[in-house]
């Protein structure tokens, strides 16, 4: 742990530390569901609340809006249509490969068919085919799926033939 003074301000210090923090998260029945539907058959599942018929991805136990307590899973389409997006040109370290995520890439919010909430994800793109709101897209999925939802790889727009 390191400690400094700040040089415009001597009365203020700040505190550099690393810190390893593992976790274990319980998913819970849908969630775990979720996850297993995506890694063994490629399919996204969503949750309909009883009560205002709205259906969420991915699934959670009480609906928002009145808080009904939901139970019907029900299975989405892997495709969608792009909400809004942004275009992420901010390097980091990708916390699943150790390694800087190659910039630029475009993050966006995706209703997918079925579902009245938004999910977000990585959308691939070319260069000469950008991406633009109300765009039409579907998930692709890794090759080797371990149950998370970077076994979808990224959405990428579905293009008139």
């Amino acid at each position: 742990m390191a400690t400094r003074i700040f040089e415009k301000d001597p009365e203020l210090i700040a505190v550099e530390e690393v810190a390893h923090m593992p976790y274990r998260w319980a998913m819970g029945r849908d969630g775990s569901k979720f996850f297993n539907e995506i890694r063994d058959r490629e399919v996204l599942l969503g949750i309909k609340c009883p009560k205002c018929k709205k259906v969420y991805v991915p699934p959670r136990m009480l609906c928002g809006p009145c808080f009904a307590k939901m139970d019907e899973l029900v299975e989405l389409g892997n495709e969608g249509v792009v909400e809004a997006f942004t275009l992420v040109n901010y390097p980091f370290i990708d916390p699943d490969t150790g390694k800087n995520r190659p910039i630029p890439y475009i993050y966006g919010y995706i209703k997918l068919d079925g579902a009245d909430n938004l999910l977000s994800h990585v959308i691939k793109t070319l260069p000469e085919t950008p991406v633009k709101v109300g765009d039409r897209v579907k998930a692709v999925f890794t090759g080797l799926k371990q149950g998370r939802i970077q076994d979808i790889e990224y959405f990428e727009p579905i293009r008139a033939r």
